[in-house]
């Protein structure tokens, strides 16, 4: 029997493979298996437990250290993501391994794969995130890979351009579009009232550690909290942070904040339906998420981009970018609020895909697997 094994470790991951799962499990039968392994901050209570929030069927699930308070947190972290996944693929076998992204636990399962031969088909490969750790890591298990579904036309320049050949580089978009076309179809009173509003103007917000930075988280919270203060009829609807370093101090101050600002209304996860459902109906989308720089704008709606995480990514007129500084923050907030920009966001084309992209990645999947043949001796692509 062929398998392929799909890993997520955190609820963003899973919302954009998701849709994936479920186009490859269509092709499942007796002689074809498709695993969905799940891991990290999915299986922990401080992050949601969002393992709760997966509906398709569960074929493992591996705990792994999740401490991310200092660099030796998030180095005993790898390595026991590394040695649980050597020995699940060395009993599993698998055809091949498919991961998303840039998520340090990531890296590791990616090395786990290359020690065992594993081959790795990689989304959302090519990007940039100059500000975080991501865009090393990303890159990394880029060159660990051998197939790769890039999300754009400038992440498939650079993964040919890192000596992959082309001929093993997809760009078939990102699946963020096929759920922003298929997910949110919560109406905005329902969605509201789910996490405990009335009708309401409101925004969506995501604040990340910014891990290339050693700046103050505090500082940082501090400023992003005192704009939110200065838009008091306005609610503020904030997923907490991940499992980066710093991640577990951004949400110790967002849950103090909770309890003290009026306007702000902090969950530790909202599930891709409620979450892309808010984001259909919001005024703007605030904070330093990729989720705001792929997702928002095929809504028509305003970005404001925190920050440097984020600073390389392909991005849409519908941006606003700004500094870290109260100040910085309000002004770009009373742009995203303006009818001049609102009616520039009615025009935006996003550049990541019409969204079809998880149907033509299960096909091509199942081209290779199926059909194809796999050499993991790869010939470095010279341009």
């Amino acid at each position: 029997m062929k398998k392929i094994a799909v890993i997520t470790a955190t609820r963003a991951e899973y919302g954009l493979l998701a849709p994936v799962i479920r186009e490859l499990r269509k092709y499942e039968n007796t002689d074809f298996r498709i695993d969905l392994i799940v891991t990290g901050t999915h299986l922990s209570e401080n992050y949601g437990m969002t393992i709760n929030d997966i509906h398709e069927r569960i074929d493992h699930k591996i705990p792994i250290l999740l401490k991310s308070d200092t660099e030796i947190d998030i180095s005993e972290n790898q390595a026991d993501t590394l040695v649980k996944f050597t020995h699940l693929f060395c009993k599993e076998k698998y055809t091949a391994i498919l991961i998303l992204g840039d998520r340090y636990e990531i890296l590791s399962v990616a090395i786990a794969a290359g020690n065992t031969r594993t081959p790795i088909f990689h989304l959302c490969g090519g990007d940039t995130t100059e500000g975080a750790l991501d865009e090393w890591i990303r890159h990394s298990i880029t060159k660990i890979s051998y197939l790769h579904f890039v999300t754009n036309k400038e992440s498939q320049k650079r993964v040919i351009q890192l000596g992959e050949d082309p001929n093993r580089v997809f760009n078939y978009g990102s699946t963020s579009i096929d759920n922003v076309l298929t997910v949110a179809d919560m109406s905005k009173l329902e969605v509201l009232k789910s996490v405990g509003l009335e009708d309401c103007s409101y925004a969506v917000c995501t604040y990340h550690p910014v891990t290339m930075e050693g700046g103050s988280v505090d500082k940082q919270i501090a400023h992003f909290l005192g704009a939110i203060k200065s838009f008091p009829e306005i609610k503020f609807i904030v997923t907490k942070s991940n499992a980066d370093q710093g991640g577990a101090r951004i949400n110790e101050l967002l849950d103090k904040a909770n309890e003290e600002i009026d306007n702000i209304h902090v969950f530790s996860s909202l599930g891709v339906r409620r979450y892309l459902s808010l984001m259909r109906y919001a005024e703007f989308v605030l904070g330093n998420s990729s989720s705001g720089i792929i997702e928002t704008p095929a809504f028509h709606i305003p970005t404001v981009n925190i920050g440097d995480r984020q600073r390389g990514r392909l991005q849409s007129e519908s941006i606003i970018n700004c500094g870290t500084d109260k100040d910085s923050i309000i002004n770009a907030i009373l742009v995203a609020l303006s009818d001049k920009h609102r009616a520039v966001c009615k025009e935006v084309i996003s550049p990541y895909g019409d969204g079809n992209a998880a149907q033509q990645i299960a096909k091509k999947t199942i081209e290779k697997v199926i059909n194809g043949r796999i050499d993991l001796k790869k010939k470095f692509y010279d341009l």
